[in-house]
């Protein structure tokens, strides 16, 4: 009998992630943000947040069980993010996850953090491949073509800055403080999308890549050469519809050249107002993950695992399994899973 009630674990960065999940249905997601510790750094200090969630991390296990209504023996498998991300702060999830796993004599299933990320959608149901995902946040942004789940071909990334890495230093510039990707959406209502009309990242290539430090600088140019009367709705609507149309055009342009009409859209950016709205105008089929599980978060790793036992995949030796920094999602993509 395959476990169904799963704990995830995710401390790939700087949020503190515990959820669970159980027969593919989010019963709890608990996290602990740290973005009150980071502000005055306007970024995430690696030695501070590994710090923090050592601090937090047993009690949001407990928050996470009692949303859910059980208690720790009551789970029978737990997953936790292995790579990528920071390596203090994935070192302390994945050995929390796993001395968790040996204790309670439990099945451990460590998971790809992107994996993860395209596994948030299943909160809204289940979604059969093949179909195009865009993860974009503020460590990643990436288009996939997922042919199978386990299945990843990396179509395009960016090839300088993510575009919630872009959000928030453009924020910054608009003085909307850290991190600002949310400050700036919210502004960029009040403003008008053509009034500043900066030019689409690769606009001529020919892949399917992304690019958004040019359109960092522009905006830079832009708010020094108009100097302390900054009509910071405008720039910030300017901006927005920009990476947003940046975005889809790279989507439009592999769903013709590989020939899938179905999109899952995840990450921190696929909270994004604007992004949701244009998304959803496309004839496809678009799916987005609950705006609770769009940015990093551990329900999210537990509807990995839940995904990878259902098809009767593990890892093998999941036990001697290391945190990775760096880790390209492809590089699972043919690595054994035998059944657990």
């Amino acid at each position: 009998m395959k476990p169904s009630i799963i704990l995830g674990i995710d401390t790939s960065c700087d949020d503190t992630g515990i959820g669970i999940v159980k027969d593919g249905q989010v019963l709890a997601n608990v996290v602990a943000s740290q973005t009150a510790l980071h502000a005055s750094f306007g970024g995430v200090m690696p030695e501070q947040a590994s710090r923090e969630h050592l601090k937090v991390i047993d009690e949001v296990l407990e928050r996470a069980l009692g949303e859910a209504g059980l208690e720790l023996p009551q789970i029978q498998a737990i997953a936790a993010t292995f790579g990528p991300g920071l390596i203090g702060t994935l070192l302390i999830g994945l050995c929390y996850g796993k001395s968790l796993a040996w204790s309670q004599g439990l099945p451990f299933i460590p998971i790809h953090h992107l994996e993860g990320h395209i596994a948030s959608c299943l909160a809204e149901g289940d979604i059969q491949p093949p179909f195009l995902c865009l993860i974009a946040s503020g460590g990643h942004t990436s288009l996939f073509e997922v042919s199978a789940w386990g299945h990843y071909k990396e179509l395009g990334r960016s090839l300088d800055d993510a575009a919630g890495e872009a959000f928030d230093k453009v924020a910054r510039l608009l003085g909307l403080g850290y991190p600002g990707g949310s400050a700036l959406s919210k502004l960029a209502q009040q403003g008008d999308p053509k009034a500043f009309m900066f030019t689409r990242p690769l606009r001529q290539q020919k892949g399917f890549n992304f690019s958004f430090s040019g359109l960092k600088t522009a905006v830079a140019t832009l708010v020094a050469s108009l100097g302390d009367n900054l009509p910071k709705a405008d720039i910030a609507a300017s901006f927005e519809y920009t990476v947003v149309d940046a975005l889809l055009h790279v989507c439009q342009k592999a769903s013709k050249k590989r020939g899938i009409n179905k999109l899952v859209i995840a990450g921190g950016v696929a909270a994004n107002r604007l992004l949701r709205e244009k998304a959803l105008a496309l004839p496809w089929q678009v799916y987005f993950p609950p705006l609770k599980l769009a940015t990093d978060n551990g329900a999210m790793i537990a509807l990995a695992a839940y995904k990878r036992l259902k098809l009767g995949e593990g890892v093998n030796n999941p036990w001697q399994i290391d945190a990775r920094a760096y880790l390209p999602l492809e590089a699972i993509t043919h690595e054994s899973y035998p059944s657990i």
